[in-house]
């Protein structure tokens, strides 16, 4: 079916059964598939759909544009990479202002060292590009060719692909200058030293524990985007908690299964076995008031048996516990981090359990029991 339906449309299309889109001329698109700038193995290629009005006018003047824009960022580009590589220009850019080339900054801070005759320079030199020669369409220079030796040539196939090389470079360019305005702009080197970036609020928390390879500091959700170190330090704590008492539950998931149940009266009193609770969460309706007591009572403990508030090692999950802790402050941050990590991996293996118990009334999973499902 699905065959049959683009076998009519490439025949409707191209006139031809076997579809011939060589012979499919009726896109506006295919007005431009000759130009220069379409390059394997995207060919031709316009996601924003600008040449969609099939007005060769428009590409024209859009492609004029692209060039000068090319142009421009190649410099550019030049300008911030030579510097870093070979160094300063000696002796004085303006003998007059007593400006010598090596007091310049590379990148953005030069912008402010430029005097007022060099910024009119700039824009006679612009001037200059754009009157000094007939770029109206149609003529050679609209296509990119000034004659320059290196941009041209007297074979037709070589200077096509000169020019295709070109635009080809000034794209990278567009791309690499912008790039380079970014990293300059956000850590102030010109080359992008990101350790220079204290800027964002993110950097306050690269240091601390559960920034870990090779993702490093993970917020995709951009809980921490407000640079609060007290919000940071109380999400970290719930972090700390969940992921402890997810490691309990997914012990107590799995022991049962893998060792059996223990032998003897969970509570003589009731008459209630081990052997009596069931695995997983069908063990939640055979626990007495008594049991929840319990649970409450030692979740209440842990809370108040140690002093949790900021700046407390309890607050960065050292309770002291010699497990979890070492006089080798090095060895503890190591400890301290593994913790953190099995945690998070017994957060995303709990919920998987509960999941897994709650839609097949297995606690190990056993998806054969699974029948609710009008898939099924």
């Amino acid at each position: 079916m699905m065959a049959i339906i683009g076998m009519f449309f490439q025949d409707g299309l191209t006139g031809s059964a076997w579809g011939d889109w060589a012979l499919y001329t009726g896109s506006p698109l295919r007005a431009f598939e000759s130009e220069l700038g379409v390059q394997d193995p995207v060919g031709f290629w316009d996601p924003a759909g600008f040449t969609a009005d099939g007005s060769t006018e428009n590409f024209a003047r859009r492609r004029q544009t692209e060039l000068k824009h090319g142009r421009v960022s190649m410099l550019a580009t030049m300008g911030y990479i030579t510097p870093e590589i070979t160094g300063k220009l000696p002796g004085y850019l303006s003998p007059s202002a007593g400006l010598k080339f090596a007091d310049i900054p590379n990148g953005l801070g030069a912008i402010s060292k430029v005097p007022a005759a060099g910024w009119a320079q700039i824009v006679a030199y612009g001037a200059f590009c754009e009157l000094s020669q007939d770029q109206s369409p149609g003529t050679a220079a609209a296509a990119g060719d000034f004659g320059f030796k290196v941009l041209t040539s007297s074979d037709a196939g070589e200077k096509q692909k000169k020019l295709a090389a070109e635009i080809a470079n000034g794209r990278l360019a567009m791309m690499a200058i912008i790039g380079m305005f970014f990293q300059d702009g956000l850590t102030g080197s010109a080359w992008g030293d990101w350790a220079l970036y204290t800027g964002s609020p993110l950097r306050a928390f690269e240091s601390e524990l559960g920034v870990q390879d090779p993702v490093g500091f993970w917020d995709p959700a951009g809980f921490t985007a407000d640079g609060s170190t007290e919000n940071f330090a109380r999400r970290r704590q719930t972090e700390l908690k969940h992921g402890r008492v997810s490691m309990l539950a997914t012990m107590g998931y799995i022991t049962p299964e893998i060792t059996g149940k223990l032998p003897g009266y969970l509570s003589p009193s009731a008459g209630l076995k081990f052997a009596d609770i069931p695995n997983g969460l069908g063990a939640i309706s055979k626990v007495p008031a008594a049991g929840w007591a319990q649970i409450v009572a030692y979740g209440a403990f842990c809370e108040l048996s140690q002093d949790q508030s900021p700046g407390t090692a309890a607050a960065a999950g050292d309770f002291g516990f010699k497990v979890l802790t070492s006089s080798d402050a090095g060895e503890k941050q190591k400890k301290l981090a593994a913790e953190i990590a099995n945690g998070r991996l017994a957060m995303m293996a709990i919920i998987g359990m509960f999941f897994q118990d709650g839609l097949t009334g297995s606690a190990w999973g056993d998806w054969a029991l699974y029948t609710g499902s009008p898939l099924r």
